[in-house]
C-alpha cells in the first residue's frame, strides 16, 4: 500500500477522531504550539457524553474549547507540565492542576511512570514524500507520548514549520491511527514585551560576562529577552545556540550575524532546541532551516550534554531568591505562576562547562506603584517553591549588581544578596540576617 493509499484510509473527520475519547480515560494534548486544535473543539461538543476525563498538555498558547463550555470541571481536567497565563486561569476555574517536572526527564515519564495514555493528539505539519508527520517546532517529549498511547491521532495543519536535525521530530503514517486534515489555524503569536530600565540594567551585567564563541540558553521572560536584543547589538561574534525553548531573541542574533555555531564542541554549526514559541519571524525562520536541530528534552535539557559545551551561558528569570541563596521561580506562595521547566537542568548544566556560567536574574522589586515589595527576602514566602536549591545557583544579577554565590558561606551570600538588593530593603534584610545567624558585624554594604 502506497502512503497515499495508506493516507486515505486512515483520513477521518475531527468529529469522528474525538469519539475515541472515552469517560475516565488520560488523553495528551501535546504541547505549546501543537496542541490539537480541531480535535479538541470536537472533544468539547461531546462534553455532555463524557466524564473524568484527564488531560496533559502544557506552556498553553490559547484556551481549549473543552474549556470554554459550561461547567467543564463536570466533564474534564487538565494536567499541565508549566503554566502559561491559560494555564493558570483553567487553574482558577478549578479544573486545572500543575505537574511538578524536571523538564530533561519527561520523556522518560511517559515511558516509565505516569497514568496509561489512551489517546494522544497534536498538530503536524502535511506529510512528506517518505510518509512522514514532522512535529514542527515542539518535538520536545512529542514521541514519548505515542510510543505510550493506545490510540494515535495527528492534525494536518499546513501552517506548521518543519524543523529538521534531530531526532523523533517526526511519526511514520505507519506508526498513526487517524489523520484529521484541521482547519489550519495560524500558530498562535508570543509577542516580546518592552524591557524595562531594570531589565536593560541587568541585561548590559551578563552581556559583559559573555565572551565570544559562547553558547547561550535564553528563558522566556523580559530579561532573558533584553539580553538577547543586546547581544544582537553587540561586537559578540561565533556564538551558538543550545536550549528548550527557541525565541524571536534567537532570531534576531542570527540575523544579526553573532550565531555562526562554530566554536560549539558537540552539534557543531546548529542552532538547537526542543520547543518554540514566537511570532511569524521565528516560524518563518525555523521552517526547513537546515542550521536549525530540532530536538528531544531530554537531549537539550540533560546536564551532562550542557556540560559538554565550553562557555555555556544560561539565563533565566525568577520570582524571588531568599538570603539562603534558594531561588523560586515558578510560584507567589501557593499560588502557581510558571513551573521548574529546564531551569534546574541548565542551572546544573552550564556549571559543568568549561567556562560556562548560569544567571538568575530577577529585578530588586515588585508590585504596585508607590508600594513596592523586594524580591530578594530573608526567607521564602510559606508555600513557594524551590526551584533551584542553595548548592547549585551560580550567578544572581538585578538592576544593582551581580554577585557569584558559588563557594559562599552564608553570611557571605547573605552579604552578596543585600548587596544587589533594592537599597530601601538593605537595613531591614541585614535586621533579618541577623536574627537568623547568618550576619557578621564586621559586614559592609556599599
Amino acid at each position: 500500500m502506497s502512503w497515499l493509499e495508506e493516507y486515505k484510509k486512515k483520513l477521518v473527520s475531527a468529529d469522528e477522531a474525538a469519539k475515541v475519547v472515552k469517560t475516565g480515560d488520560w488523553v495528551d494534548y501535546g504541547w505549546c504550539v501543537g496542541h490539537s486544535y480541531d480535535v479538541d473543539k470536537a472533544i468539547a461538543n461531546r462534553a455532555s457524553e463524557l466524564t473524568d476525563v484527564k488531560l496533559r498538555g502544557g506552556v498553553t498558547m490559547w484556551m481549549p474549547a473543552i474549556f470554554q463550555i459550561e461547567n467543564p470541571e463536570a466533564h474534564f481536567t487538565w494536567n499541565s507540565w508549566h503554566y502559561s497565563g491559560v494555564d493558570r486561569k483553567i487553574n482558577d476555574m478549578g479544573c486545572g492542576y500543575y505537574a511538578p517536572i524536571r523538564y530533561s526527564e519527561v520523556p522518560r515519564y511517559y515511558r516509565e511512570n505516569v497514568e496509561p495514555i489512551a489517546v494522544a493528539i497534536c498538530q503536524v505539519a502535511p506529510m512528506d514524500e517518505h510518509g512522514y508527520f514532522n512535529f514542527g517546532p515542539q518535538a520536545s517529549h512529542q514521541m514519548a507520548t505515542f510510543d505510550v498511547s493506545t490510540i494515535k491521532i495527528v492534525e494536518v495543519n499546513n501552517n506548521m514549520p518543519r524543523c529538521l536535525g534531530g531526532t523523533e521530530v517526526g511519526i511514520h503514517i505507519s506508526e498513526v491511527d487517524y489523520i484529521v486534515e484541521g482547519s489550519n489555524p495560524p500558530l498562535p503569536q508570543l509577542g516580546s514585551a518592552v524591557p524595562s530600565e531594570a531589565d536593560e540594567k541587568v541585561a548590559a551585567l551578563i552581556v559583559d560576562e559573555i565572551p565570544n564563541g559562547a553558547c547561550l540558553q535564553l528563558g522566556i521572560g523580559g530579561m532573558p529577552n533584553a539580553v538577547g536584543m543586546m547581544i544582537a547589538k553587540s561586537d559578540l561574534k561565533d556564538l551558538g545556540v543550545h536550549t528548550e525553548m527557541y525565541v524571536d531573541a534567537f532570531v534576531d542574533i542570527s540575523m544579526a550575524g553573532k550565531i555562526t555555531g562554530l566554536k560549539k564542541n558537540i552539534d557543531r554549526g546548529r542552532q538547537s532546541f526542543a520547543f518554540a514559541a514566537g511570532t511569524s519571524k521565528l516560524y518563518d525562520y525555523l521552517h526547513n532551516n537546515p542550521q536549525i536541530m530540532s530536538c528531544t528534552v531530554d537531549y537539550t535539557n540533560d546536564p551532562s550534554v550542557v556540560g559538554m559545551i565550553d562557555n555555556f551561558m544560561s539565563i533565566n528569570n525568577a520570582v524571588e531568591i531568599d538570603l539562603f541563596g534558594q531561588v523560586n521561580s515558578e510560584s507567589s506562595g501557593t499560588k502557581h505562576i510558571s513551573g521548574t521547566g529546564g531551569q534546574l537542568d541548565f542551572v546544573m548544566g552550564a556549571y559543568r562547562s568549561k567556562g560556562g556560567k548560569s544567571f538568575v536574574c530577577l529585578s530588586s522589586t515588585y508590585g504596585k506603584a508607590g508600594e513596592p515589595k523586594s524580591r530578594i527576602v530573608p526567607t521564602m514566602k510559606p508555600g513557594s517553591i524551590t526551584t533551584d536549591s542553595r548548592t547549585v545557583v551560580h550567578w544572581v544579577v538585578t538592576e544593582y549588581g551581580k554577585v557569584n554565590l558559588k563557594g559562599k558561606s552564608t553570611w557571605e551570600r547573605a552579604e552578596a544578596l543585600i548587596s544587589i538588593a533594592h537599597p530601601d530593603f538593605r537595613d531591614e534584610l541585614i535586621r533579618e540576617a541577623e536574627k537568623m545567624k547568618i550576619w557578621r558585624k564586621s559586614n559592609k554594604i556599599v
